[in-house]
């Protein structure tokens, strides 16, 4: 019997209009019905992460920053954490001018971005619908080095890099693949988001990645709260869609060929609440 289930939110929980559907919603019920704990692990900051678990219910742990920190709700309390350092972060973001890239940077509680466009113009996005107080904090500067170096920030999860051109993007990659002490997520598809606007829904495409620490990855911080609560490995069931879940879901209890998650786990989800009645 499973007693953890991990979830991932962007384009496995969450439609693309950065909802969670009744369906799912039902299911997340009927598991904490059983006994079982439910974390949500996203890219997401912590702030974010924290706003949906309460608003869904599974609101014990949560896992943010692609795994680079594994927070306790109840007791507020940050029970592991990987994150970036100030100095590696001041460097990526040289790299990124330097190359007139487009990028933002997730710390503990904000999203600081130049402008708002890509994944940043998704969260603003999501923003419109939310109550002030369950709102992501987006903070835009002209100046990002001088605001990380000035510590305005700190605790830094990820950055994220965009672009809508494949070539471009590509060789974007392949450029942050030489420095050092960190890890690119290696994502090939192009995200497709849907916002709504003045004059109605528009779809935002773009390809990105996600730089963070060496060694951060959901199922390390998974592993952690595992060990906190005396669950094994083989019972743990992950579901997710996309790259930084690869770790979780071939690690776990409920496993299948890395490829064939995004239909297969997204099935089981869907039907948890039919087969466990």
């Amino acid at each position: 019997m499973y007693k953890l289930i991990a979830i991932d939110l962007d384009g496995t929980l969450l439609n693309s209009k950065g909802e969670v559907s009744t369906e799912n919603r039902n299911a997340i019920n009927l598991a904490k019905q059983k006994g079982i704990e439910v974390v949500l692990c996203s890219g997401r900051i912590t702030s974010s992460v924290q706003t949906l678990s309460k608003d869904i219910g599974a609101d014990n742990y949560l896992i943010s920053g692609n795994g680079a920190e594994l927070y306790d709700i109840k007791n507020k309390k940050i029970l592991y954490e990987n994150y970036m350092s100030r100095e590696t972060v001041l460097k990526l973001i040289k790299f990124c001018e330097g190359n007139s890239i487009y990028y933002s940077i997730f710390s503990e509680n904000a999203i600081i971005a130049k402008t708002l466009n890509y994944n940043v113009l998704v969260y603003n996005s999501e923003n419109a619908t939310k109550p002030v107080d369950k709102k992501t904090n987006i903070n835009i500067t002209q100046n990002i080095y001088e605001y990380i170096e000035n510590g305005r920030a700190d605790k830094f999860s990820k950055i994220t890099i965009c672009d809508n051109n494949k070539t471009i993007f590509n060789g974007i990659i392949n450029k942050l693949r030489t420095i050092k002490n960190i890890e690119v997520l290696d994502v090939a598809h192009m995200a497709n988001k849907t916002i709504n606007t003045e004059k109605g829904e528009i779809n935002v495409q773009y390809y990105y990645t996600e730089v963070t620490s060496k060694n951060v990855n959901k199922w390390n911080a998974l592993i952690k709260l595992a060990e906190n609560l005396n669950i094994n490995a083989n019972e743990i069931a992950c579901i997710g869609d996309n790259v930084n879940d690869k770790e979780m879901i071939q690690n776990s209890g409920l496993r299948n060929s890395y490829g064939k998650q995004c239909a297969i786990y997204k099935r089981n989800w869907r039907l948890y609440s039919r087969n466990k009645q």
